[in-house]
């Protein structure tokens, strides 16, 4: 199997508020970590990822664009059941979709989820949180390790359903036949360092067994989130339809 999903409610949470979805024949993995109070981020999570289904749905070429689309419709369906449901005000939610179309990954992101890619042993973080603590990091106000600490690392700056800037970041970059690629919540690496889940990836073997080690290790580690994550390893050969 080239692809997995594992989702777990963590240590401490009594909701699971994390959404994810994968179509492993057509290459496409989305991962939303909702917020806002009693079921409501479970419900901006849910209408995420169903944003980004029907966005897909039918589409023989992937690109940013599609994905662009989904985010916006995320986005909109979100405030619209805020607005009609006062119960889940401030809810929003994280996204992190990508989408592979020929030797290139398409990806849409918003918030502190992430996309990393293993290639010849090394992980490397391909997204970028919108995070206060990535902007202190960025800033050289704090170090990459005190931001793991920080006692406001769980503020994001950006969101979809929220006031402000919400745009996702859009990126295509390559894949090569190898390579391993891990979308995850922050339930996961806000407990073990990507030096820990590099090691992990390395160690276990097939998808399964590392899937279910890393989210062993994050309940280990504390759980003190809910921790999903979709691994997926690039085992094509032929080039796909693309842009």
């Amino acid at each position: 199997m080239a692809a997995t999903l594992r989702t777990h409610v963590g240590r401490i949470r009594r909701q699971n508020e994390d959404a994810a979805w994968l179509d492993e024949a057509r290459g496409v993995f989305a991962i939303a970590d909702g917020m806002g109070g009693h079921l409501a981020g479970e419900v901006a999570s849910k209408m995420a990822i169903d944003a980004v289904m029907a966005a897909t749905e039918g589409e023989r070429t992937a690109g940013v664009s599609v994905l662009r689309a989904a985010a916006e419709r995320a986005h909109e369906a979100i405030l619209a059941h805020a607005e009609m449901h006062p119960e889940c005000s401030g809810m929003g939610t994280t996204l992190s979709v990508m989408w592979r179309g020929g030797r290139y990954m398409y990806i849409a992101h918003v918030g502190d989820s992430r996309i990393y890619r293993l290639r010849g042993g090394k992980l490397e973080q391909i997204t970028e949180d919108h995070s206060l603590v990535e902007e202190l990091v960025r800033a050289k106000i704090i170090t990459r390790e005190e931001a793991r600490t920080h006692p406001r690392r769980n503020i994001i700056t950006r969101a979809l359903g929220t006031p402000g800037e919400n745009s996702a970041d859009l990126l295509a970059t390559d894949t090569q036949r190898g390579d391993l690629w891990l979308l995850c919540s922050d339930g996961l690496n806000s407990m073990i360092s990507d030096r820990e889940i590099e090691r992990t990836m390395n160690a276990a073997g097939n998808l399964e067994n590392m899937a279910d080690a890393l989210i062993a290790k994050a309940l280990d580690a504390g759980g003190r989130d809910n921790v999903t994550l979709i691994l997926y390893r690039d085992e094509e050969v032929s080039a796909w339809i693309q842009d």
